[in-house]
């Protein structure tokens, strides 16, 4: 089974990119509406190592947009139910799943040993907690930037956090980093598509905190696009797609 699971790839890129692909160490951060659905691509890409982190648990309000969230799932912590979906379909896919909260404290040693990191949380500070320990260590990252209350997906772009323009997450973001004297130089999935929020007041320091972020609605075909761009940029980086 195994020769033939990614039969379809190994035509269109050839025997060697498949390889690459097996060897590749990928960490995705947040396994939500944009995350889960960039490890689903991931591993269907023949992704041979995954480290994936979250510190939520698996929620009803999560159905319509998060592709690990099922009946079956809620109340699962997510890094154990993005475990078990990966292993469904390539159990010879090594996945580590890490329940934690990304921060400044251990965003280097979660990097550790990884090829490329996908950032898809949603906190200011743990993507710029990431974004340091990535340039300081070297590591290829690809951060996602705000999916929720978006609705055109020709606004969709990929491009660096210094270019990005309409999303107040990215502003934030970009304001942090510039602050903690971070290059901008960091490639980003983003929409223009103007909406009504402000990130200013989104720095967190506790677990309940983190849980009782505010919800904003979102469009499963929105996160999904955010997703796949992700874990394309991801493939492209590991072999020319």
């Amino acid at each position: 089974m195994d020769e033939e699971r990614f039969s379809r790839l190994e035509r269109l890129l050839g025997s060697d990119a498949l390889e690459r692909l097996h060897s590749a160490h990928v960490m995705i951060v947040g396994i939500g509406a944009v995350g889960g659905w960039a490890m689903e691509a991931l591993v269907r890409s023949g992704v041979g190592h995954l480290r994936l982190v979250d510190f939520d648990v698996v929620e009803a309000s999560n159905i319509n947009r998060q592709v690990i969230a099922t009946v079956d799932t809620l109340g699962m912590k997510k890094v154990e139910a993005a475990r078990d979906r990966c292993l469904t379909i390539w159990p010879g896919c090594d996945v580590q799943a890490l329940d934690v909260f990304v921060d400044d404290e251990n965003a280097s040693s979660l990097v550790e040993g990884v090829d490329i990191v996908l950032d898809c949380n949603d906190t200011v500070m743990a993507k710029v907690a990431l974004i340091r320990a990535c340039q300081e260590k070297d590591v290829t990252i690809i951060s996602s930037m705000g999916a929720a209350l978006r609705r055109d997906l020709t606004r969709i772009r990929v491009s660096r956090l210094s270019q990005t323009h309409g999303c107040p997450l990215a502003r934030a973001v970009r304001a942090q980093a510039r602050r903690q004297g971070l290059s901008l130089d960091v490639s980003v999935v983003f929409s223009d598509e103007t909406v009504d929020f402000d990130y200013s007041g989104s720095r967190i320091d506790t677990d309940d905190e983190r849980r009782k972020r505010t919800a904003l609605g979102s469009l499963t075909t929105v996160t999904a696009v955010f997703g796949q761009h992700m874990a394309h940029e991801a493939l492209k980086r590991i072999v020319s797609v």
